[in-house]
């Protein structure tokens, strides 16, 4: 893996220009110009499928930015393939404990059986990204404000996790637990125009993986991320 991402990094990282010099004609530019797009994206994180009686609170925030490399297919320029490298933060606040016991095992609870008070439960994941898009947009090498449509792949490599419990029994911190799935992948849209554009991330597997029960059964709960997306050219 660590040798795949060098040479995504080296290959993102090539150096590209969105314009020529202004000495060339309209012709060449249109010829030249791509949309190499740094991005960031604020999301709300809900979870689906999730278990019986499980439910969210408060408000779970994600956070992404990267870098991503547009490779026009059309003479037009206006349909591109990207590629790209990024980084996400994603927490998720919801009323399912993840606590060890006397054995130092894992233990997944509903909190609303413990008639603790709890203050904050939450998980939370930190993932490098590889996003691939299908690029549409009304651009041109001089219009820097226009209409685009990106729909794609995202295969996430996890990096991090923890977990944080507080409640009138004391306070837990757990981190890179092997109950987490180290891939996530799903599908993404961005659609709007300008800076400001609508994104949606669904997740095609669970966030954890097998080796974690609830009530006996496989825990399948999955990220839905709605939120916007800025682009820099």
């Amino acid at each position: 893996m660590k040798y795949f991402i060098i040479i995504v990094v080296c290959f993102l990282f090539t150096p590209s220009f969105s314009q020529e010099s202004n000495s060339l004609d309209d012709t060449i530019l249109d010829n030249k110009y791509r949309e190499d797009q740094f991005y960031f994206s604020i999301t709300y994180n809900l979870l689906t499928s999730r278990p019986q009686d499980i439910t969210q609170s408060g408000f779970s925030t994600g956070f992404h930015l990267g870098f991503i490399r547009d490779m026009p297919i059309n003479q037009r320029r206006n349909f591109a393939i990207g590629l790209g490298l990024g980084l996400s933060s994603n927490s998720y606040n919801q009323d399912m404990s993840i606590l060890r016991n006397e054995e130092r095992a894992i233990v997944y609870s509903d909190i609303d059986d413990t008639n603790l008070n709890v203050t904050k439960n939450k998980f939370t994941t930190y993932l490098v990204e590889f996003p691939l898009e299908l690029r549409w947009r009304t651009s041109t090498s001089k219009d820097y404000a226009f209409w685009r449509i990106y729909a794609g792949f995202k295969l996430g490599y996890l990096l991090y996790n923890s977990t944080k419990y507080k409640s009138e029994n004391g306070d837990l911190k757990l981190s890179n637990l092997d109950d987490f799935d180290n891939l996530q992948y799903g599908l993404t849209m961005s659609i709007g125009y300008d800076t400001w554009n609508f994104h949606a991330y669904y997740g095609l597997n669970p966030i954890f993986n097998n080796s974690a029960r609830f009530n006996g059964d496989a825990i399948d709960m999955r990220s839905f991320k709605l939120g916007l997306m800025f682009y820099i050219l």
